[in-house]
């Protein structure tokens, strides 16, 4: 039985009491994805670099709620000074956002700047799009986006 929009939300909460987190909360992928379904108004932000996206793949969803803002610039690696102007101008304060990277550290610090301007429903995606680190230090094989068969695509 899928969880509603209210009942995700309160997990995540519930993640970033337990972990001190600086903001809403936390969700895996799955759940992240089932939050996506169930609220029409979550949307999505992949925080990766573009070389990323294209090399790797990105989540395949709606193009109006699922969308692509640096955290640092490809290929120096530099931070994106307009990294919350570019968030604000696609996503209002009110409304849950997503934020996912490759493991779910640039993510973390994404959503943590975000809460410091005033988004309220700001969740960092667990795992992230590629995962954890395998022993042979591969990713993709334990945990993450893709490894749990949710919708992706590569261009």
């Amino acid at each position: 039985m899928s969880k509603t929009a209210q009942q995700l939300l309160a997990l995540a909460k519930n993640r970033a009491e337990e972990k001190g987190l600086a903001y809403l909360g936390a969700l895996t992928p799955q759940e992240a994805w089932d939050l996506l379904k169930a609220d029409e108004n979550a949307v999505l932000i992949d925080v990766r670099t573009d070389a990323e996206l294209d090399w790797v793949g990105q989540v395949s969803f709606s193009e109006d709620r699922s969308f692509h803002v640096e955290w640092n610039n490809y290929p120096d690696g530099v931070r994106n000074p307009d990294f919350i102007t570019q968030v604000a101008d696609r996503v209002q304060t009110h409304q849950p956002v997503l934020f996912l990277c490759r493991s779910g550290a640039r993510s973390h610090h994404a959503a943590t700047l975000a809460a410091k301007h005033g988004f309220e429903f700001a969740i960092n995606v667990l795992e992230g799009f590629e995962g954890d680190k395998n022993d042979e230090h591969q990713r993709s094989s334990l945990n993450g986006w893709r490894f749990s068969g949710l919708p992706w695509e590569q261009h």
